[in-house]
């Protein structure tokens, strides 16, 4: 992730919000994060970097930086993409309903700079303190390890 998309990267405290134009979007990231993170796109499924790491740390917007999950709260749902029961904090991500493809589903967004992360699934029985299952591309992520990743 370019220096410039990570100013201001969460600490904690609130953060004010990130606004680009999508010209400024385009020129930071990559084409595939740009697909996902700015135009809700999916990556394909088991094809992600962290869908299989157990390496302890916080998972961050690659947009903006903010600190949206920990690993302590990621589980190995099998569904293909990095899932997790709970976000760091209750306001480091906005739901929005979503229609397209058929089906009705909620969205789950970056409050900071409002790019698409993936979908969750609600009180569906995982087997997780909230029965929640938030499916995240990837590529809507970096993760700041604790360690070394493996």
């Amino acid at each position: 992730m370019d220096e410039e998309a990570m100013e201001g990267k969460d600490t904690g405290q609130a953060q004010e919000p990130v606004r680009k134009s999508e010209e400024e979007w385009r020129r930071l990231l990559a084409p595939e994060a740009y697909a996902v993170l700015r135009q809700s796109g999916t990556e394909r499924p088991w094809s992600g970097e962290y869908v299989s790491t157990g390496a302890t740390g916080v998972y961050r917007c690659r947009a903006c930086g903010a600190e949206l999950f920990r690993s302590d709260e990621k589980f190995d749902s099998h569904c293909g993409w990095p899932s997790f029961y709970d976000p760091a904090d209750s306001s480091a991500v906005t739901l929005h309903e979503d229609r397209s493809l058929g089906m009705i589903r909620t969205e789950v967004r970056c409050s900071r700079c409002d790019s698409h992360l993936g979908h969750v699934f609600r009180g569906e029985g995982y087997p997780t303190p909230t029965d929640d299952r938030y499916c995240i591309n990837s590529v809507a992520l970096t993760l700041e390890a604790d360690g070394p990743v493996e």
